[in-house]
C-alpha cells in the first residue's frame, strides 16, 4: 500500500516543476514570465487549498509567498482557455496516481479484496461554458444548459480513489468508463441503480467478482425453476423482519440472492411520499410497484450466505453512504461547486483546481487517519486547510515534503473522531457489530 514517500513523489510528479513543453501545449507560456505555469498552479491549488472562497488578493498573496508579487489584475488576465487546459491536464495527471492506504481492520469487509463504490455527483455550471460541458437542457425546473458530471470509484477497504471522471451533465451513469472497468477477482461492488444493469453483473461474476445492490423496480424476477416470481405478492406473505430466496433476475436469469429487509413503518411512509411526490413533477401514476415495495428494502446479491448473512448485506450496502459523505466534504469543504467570477475560463479554472485539491488532500487523509475506525474525515479536512502553505514552500525538495507531511500525520492523528451514537449508529459501528438489532432504515 502507498506510504508518505508515495505520496510525496505524487505531490511533486503533479503539482512541483511542470514539463515546459506542458506550458507551451497548451498555450500557457507562449513568452518568458515570472508567473510560469508551475507557480500559476501552485498559486491556485494552495490558494484554494487554504480557503476555498480565497479572493484574487488572497491568491495574490498565495504567490508571493512563493516568489512572485503580482497583482490582482495581473493574475485575473492569465485566466484564459490556455490556463482552463493546463489546470485540467494536472488534475489529469493526479487522477493517474494509485494512492491506497493500508487495509481497514473491520473484518466483515476484509473478507473482500476490495469493496467498491461508484457514483457520481453533478456541477452546475453557468450556460457560457455549455460549449465545454452540457447540461441536462431544460426539460425540469433543475434544467441547465452546461453542467459537469464527476464520477468516482471509491474502495471501502483501502480508500483508493479512482477518478474523478469528468463528463457531460448529461452523461447517463451507466455510459461512464468507470462503469464499465475491469474488476478485481473477490472484490465487491456496491451498486446505485443508476449503474446496476444485468450485463455489468453478468460480467462481474465472470470475473470473480461480487455484487450487491438495490433491486430495480423494474427488473423482472424469477425463480430458479423458471416460473416468473410475483415480488409483491411474495412479499406479503412474509412474517419475519429478514427473508431471503435464490432466484433468477431479467431475461438473463443471472443467478442471484434476494434479501428482503423490513423498515419502519415511519420510513415506509416516507418512502411512499417520495414516490407520489417524484410522479406528481412528472405528471405520472405513482408507481404500483413502488409503492408496494415501500415497506421493505430489496437487495440482490450474488455473494453466498456462507460468506455475507442477509443482515450482513444490508450492512454493507449501507457502506454506499461513504461516497455520498466523500461528495458533501468536496462540495462543502473543498467548493468545488463554487466561485467568484462570471468569467467562464476563470470559473473552469476554479473547478479543475479545486478537484485537483480535493483528490490530493484525500491522498495526506489516507496516510493520516484512515485506520482509525472512527475516523471523522471532515474535521480532518479542516485541519489540512493550515498546512497549504508548508506543502507549497517545501513541493521542489521531495525530502522537504516529506517532513511535512509527517508533521501533517502527526496532526491528522490527534484530529477529533465520530462520537459513538446509539440511536442513529455511525458506519464503523454497524460494521464493527454487522449483526446488532440496528434495524433497516
Amino acid at each position: 500500500m502507498s506510504s508518505l514517500p508515495h505520496v510525496a513523489a505524487a505531490f511533486h510528479r503533479v503539482l512541483a516543476e511542470l514539463p515546459e513543453d506542458l506550458t507551451r501545449a497548451t498555450g500557457f507560456c507562449q513568452r518568458r514570465s515570472k508567473l510560469t505555469g508551475t507557480l500559476f498552479v501552485q498559486t491556485l491549488v494552495f490558494g484554494w487549498w487554504h480557503h476555498p472562497a480565497a479572493t484574487l488578493a488572497d491568491l495574490c498573496h498565495t504567490a508571493a509567498a512563493l516568489g512572485v508579487a503580482i497583482t490582482p489584475q495581473g493574475l485575473d488576465q492569465r485566466f484564459g482557455p490556455a490556463a482552463t487546459e493546463l489546470l485540467r491536464e494536472r488534475l489529469t495527471a493526479a487522477t493517474a496516481e494509485v494512492i491506497a492506504a493500508d487495509p481497514v481492520a473491520t473484518e466483515i469487509v476484509g473478507r473482500f479484496a476490495a469493496v467498491e463504490v461508484l457514483d457520481s455527483t453533478t456541477i452546475t455550471l453557468p450556460d457560457a461554458l455549455a460549449a465545454h460541458w452540457r447540461g441536462c437542457g431544460g426539460r425540469t425546473t433543475t434544467g441547465t444548459q452546461s453542467a459537469l458530471k464527476c464520477t468516482v470509484a471509491l474502495d471501502l477497504l483501502t480508500g483508493r480513489v479512482t477518478g474523478p471522471e469528468l463528463t457531460d451533465g448529461r452523461t447517463q451513469d451507466r455510459a461512464t468508463t468507470l462503469a464499465h472497468a475491469t474488476p478485481l477477482p473477490a472484490s465487491l461492488h456496491l451498486t446505485d441503480q443508476g449503474f446496476a444493469t444485468l450485463t455489468r453483473f453478468a460480467d462481474l461474476a465472470e470475473a470473480g467478482a461480487w455484487f450487491l445492490s438495490r433491486l430495480p423496480v423494474q427488473w423482472s424476477v424469477w425463480w430458479p425453476e423458471g416460473e416468473r416470481l410475483e415480488v409483491e405478492r411474495w412479499l406479503d406473505r412474509q412474517s419475519d423482519a429478514t427473508v431471503e430466496i435464490a432466484v433468477t433476475l431479467g431475461a438473463m436469469r443471472l443467478p442471484a440472492r434476494l434479501v428482503a429487509l423490513r423498515v419502519s413503518r415511519a420510513v415506509a411512509q416516507e418512502r411512499r411520499r417520495k414516490v407520489k411526490a417524484a410522479a406528481k413533477r412528472e405528471g405520472q401514476t405513482p408507481s404500483a410497484r413502488g409503492l408496494a415495495r415501500a415497506d421493505w428494502t430489496l437487495v440482490v446479491t450474488n455473494v453466498p450466505p456462507a460468506q455475507l448473512t442477509a443482515t450482513e448485506a444490508w450492512t454493507v450496502y449501507r457502506g454506499r453512504w461513504q461516497i455520498e459523505l466523500l461528495f458533501k466534504r468536496w462540495k462543502s469543504l473543498g467548493g468545488i461547486d463554487e466561485w467568484r467570477s462570471t468569467n467562464p475560463d476563470r470559473i473552469l479554472c476554479e473547478v479543475y483546481a479545486k478537484l485537483l485539491i480535493v483528490l490530493a488532500q484525500h491522498w495526506v487523509l489516507l496516510t493520516g487517519c484512515w485506520q482509525r475506525p472512527d475516523r471523522s474525515l471532515a474535521h480532518a479536512m479542516v485541519v489540512l486547510r493550515s498546512w497549504a502553505l508548508p506543502l507549497a514552500l517545501h513541493l521542489g525538495d521531495r525530502l522537504g515534503v516529506l517532513v511535512v507531511l509527517r508533521a501533517l500525520q502527526s496532526a491528522l492523528a490527534s484530529a477529533r473522531g465520530i462520537t459513538k451514537r446509539r440511536r442513529v449508529p455511525a458506519t464503523f459501528q454497524r460494521l464493527a457489530a454487522p449483526n446488532a438489532p440496528w434495524g433497516f432504515a
